[in-house]
Protein backbone atom coordinates (compact mmCIF):
# COMPACT_ATOMS: atom_id res chain seq x y z
CA UNK A 1 0.00 0.00 0.00
CA UNK A 2 1.28 3.52 -0.86
CA UNK A 3 0.67 6.62 1.22
CA UNK A 4 1.34 10.13 1.08
CA UNK A 5 2.69 11.43 3.68
CA UNK A 6 1.86 15.44 4.52
CA UNK A 7 4.72 17.01 5.66
CA UNK A 8 6.91 15.85 2.28
CA UNK A 9 4.51 15.28 -0.43
CA UNK A 10 6.53 12.36 -0.96
CA UNK A 11 4.81 8.70 -1.84
CA UNK A 12 6.21 6.00 0.45
CA UNK A 13 5.15 2.22 0.89
CA UNK A 14 3.32 1.69 4.09
CA UNK A 15 5.94 -0.78 5.06
CA UNK A 16 8.58 1.37 5.11
CA UNK A 17 7.29 3.60 8.21
CA UNK A 18 7.64 0.59 10.21
CA UNK A 19 9.94 0.84 12.93
CA UNK A 20 10.45 4.67 12.40
CA UNK A 21 11.21 6.97 15.44
CA UNK A 22 8.96 9.10 16.65
CA UNK A 23 9.85 12.62 17.81
CA UNK A 24 6.74 15.41 19.04
CA UNK A 25 7.36 18.78 17.58
CA UNK A 26 9.78 19.94 20.71
CA UNK A 27 11.91 17.23 19.83
CA UNK A 28 10.84 14.69 22.68
CA UNK A 29 11.15 10.86 21.41
CA UNK A 30 7.98 9.41 21.93
CA UNK A 31 8.60 5.88 20.56
CA UNK A 32 8.52 3.29 17.51
CA UNK A 33 5.97 2.91 14.73
CA UNK A 34 4.84 -0.62 15.34
CA UNK A 35 2.10 -0.83 12.82
CA UNK A 36 -0.42 1.36 11.04
CA UNK A 37 -4.25 1.99 11.64
CA UNK A 38 -5.59 1.59 8.45
CA UNK A 39 -9.44 1.75 6.90
CA UNK A 40 -9.57 -0.85 4.86
CA UNK A 41 -13.30 0.21 3.43
CA UNK A 42 -12.14 3.68 2.20
CA UNK A 43 -8.18 2.44 1.99
CA UNK A 44 -6.47 5.15 3.79
CA UNK A 45 -4.35 5.36 6.78
CA UNK A 46 -5.83 6.55 10.04
CA UNK A 47 -3.23 6.77 12.20
CA UNK A 48 0.40 5.56 13.79
CA UNK A 49 0.70 2.54 16.25
CA UNK A 50 3.26 3.71 18.45
CA UNK A 51 5.37 1.12 20.80
CA UNK A 52 7.93 1.52 23.32
CA UNK A 53 6.73 4.23 24.19
CA UNK A 54 9.29 6.60 26.48
CA UNK A 55 7.60 6.38 29.89
CA UNK A 56 7.75 10.51 30.55
CA UNK A 57 5.03 11.18 27.84
CA UNK A 58 2.96 7.48 28.21
CA UNK A 59 2.26 5.80 31.34
CA UNK A 60 3.70 2.32 31.92
CA UNK A 61 5.08 3.01 28.20
CA UNK A 62 2.05 1.74 26.71
CA UNK A 63 1.45 1.25 22.70
CA UNK A 64 -0.74 4.46 21.79
CA UNK A 65 -2.61 5.26 18.55
CA UNK A 66 -1.64 8.64 16.95
CA UNK A 67 -4.10 9.74 14.77
CA UNK A 68 -2.51 10.84 11.50
CA UNK A 69 -3.74 14.29 11.69
CA UNK A 70 -1.38 14.77 14.27
CA UNK A 71 1.22 14.05 11.99
CA UNK A 72 3.91 17.08 10.61
CA UNK A 73 6.14 15.38 8.61
CA UNK A 74 7.27 11.92 7.98
CA UNK A 75 11.09 11.16 6.45
CA UNK A 76 14.33 9.48 8.36
CA UNK A 77 11.64 10.52 11.30
CA UNK A 78 8.50 10.88 11.94
CA UNK A 79 7.56 14.87 13.57
CA UNK A 80 4.25 15.02 15.22
CA UNK A 81 2.44 18.36 15.04
CA UNK A 82 0.53 17.44 18.19
CA UNK A 83 1.10 15.01 21.15
CA UNK A 84 -0.59 15.98 24.58
CA UNK A 85 1.76 16.60 27.48
CA UNK A 86 1.19 13.24 28.61
CA UNK A 87 -1.22 10.07 28.20
CA UNK A 88 -2.35 8.97 31.66
CA UNK A 89 -4.34 4.82 31.72
CA UNK A 90 -7.42 4.99 31.87
CA UNK A 91 -8.81 2.99 35.28
CA UNK A 92 -11.53 1.24 35.47
CA UNK A 93 -13.87 2.05 38.40
CA UNK A 94 -13.45 -0.75 41.20
CA UNK A 95 -16.63 -2.77 41.57
CA UNK A 96 -18.20 -1.87 45.32
CA UNK A 97 -18.36 -4.87 47.20
CA UNK A 98 -22.62 -6.01 47.99
CA UNK A 99 -23.80 -5.82 51.43
CA UNK A 100 -25.27 -9.25 52.01
CA UNK A 101 -28.08 -9.59 54.07
CA UNK A 102 -27.50 -10.35 57.46
CA UNK A 103 -28.86 -13.94 58.59
CA UNK A 104 -29.57 -14.28 62.09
Amino acid sequence: MAIWSQGCRMLQEASELIGLQVYTSQGVYLGNVGNLVVDVDENKVNGLFVTNTNPLMVEGSKSVNVPYRWISSIGDIVILKYFPKRVAVKRSPKPKAEKLPIEE
